[in-house]
């Protein structure tokens, strides 16, 4: 990467959750700070890892990722990535790119079947039309926040299994909030691979 490089200082804890380095006033270079956690969350979740560095500021950055390498098993053209796991169909409402992208390549590898919404109301209506068996609702969405999207859902005649909040807050009140809205579970970003797995496993 030949951008804006990486101070000495915040190497060694880049990949950290809403970890930043220094922005504009006008944020144009900024993001959530979520994006290199995601990065490492699912590196190790393949048994990888990911490492940076960097010369310092406006000299680069050098990001590597090392995997495992593994013999893949021959398979039908229509074979299951997971043969024992049921297809599930998850809607991810999430206004953020990045976040968003990674969340559904997770899942999708896991074998389900995914749908995006990008704001509240887009959102209410996706759930309405798709009937999701799980439906992941980031709170801090535009037109309508998580809680009213919540509000919208839980007066439709089919509501999804599992109703999941998203937040980079994980505080007591937050997570009570969150119930009191109507979502069923409350999950803080970045989220756990296998915390999500053991939600999908308990749908009916």
């Amino acid at each position: 990467d030949e951008g804006v490089g990486i101070a000495g200082d915040m190497l060694p804890k880049i990949f950290g959750l809403f970890v930043q380095g220094e922005r504009t006033l006008d944020r144009a270079q900024g993001g959530l700070g979520i994006g290199l956690t995601l990065v490492r969350t699912l590196t190790e979740l393949h048994g990888g890892t990911v490492t940076a560095d960097s010369p310092g500021p406006g000299l680069g950055s050098v990001f590597t990722v090392r995997l495992r390498r593994v013999e893949m098993p021959e398979t039908g053209e229509h074979a299951d990535r997971r043969p024992h796991a049921i297809r599930r169909r998850v809607l991810i409402v999430e206004d953020n790119d990045d976040a968003r992208e990674m969340l559904k390549l997770l899942l999708e590898h896991e074998g389900h079947e995914v749908y995006e919404a990008v704001d509240g109301t887009e959102a209410v209506r996706a759930a309405s039309r798709l009937h999701p068996d799980l439906a992941l609702v980031d709170l801090g969405l535009p037109i309508l926040d998580g809680y009213e999207v919540a509000r919208f859902i839980r007066r439709q005649d089919h509501q999804p299994q599992r109703l999941v909040a998203l937040t980079g807050y994980g505080q007591v009140e937050d997570r009570q909030r969150a119930l009191e809205a109507g979502f069923d579970e409350h999950l803080v970003k970045p989220i756990d691979p296998d915390r999500l797995s053991e939600l999908l496993q308990r749908l009916r």
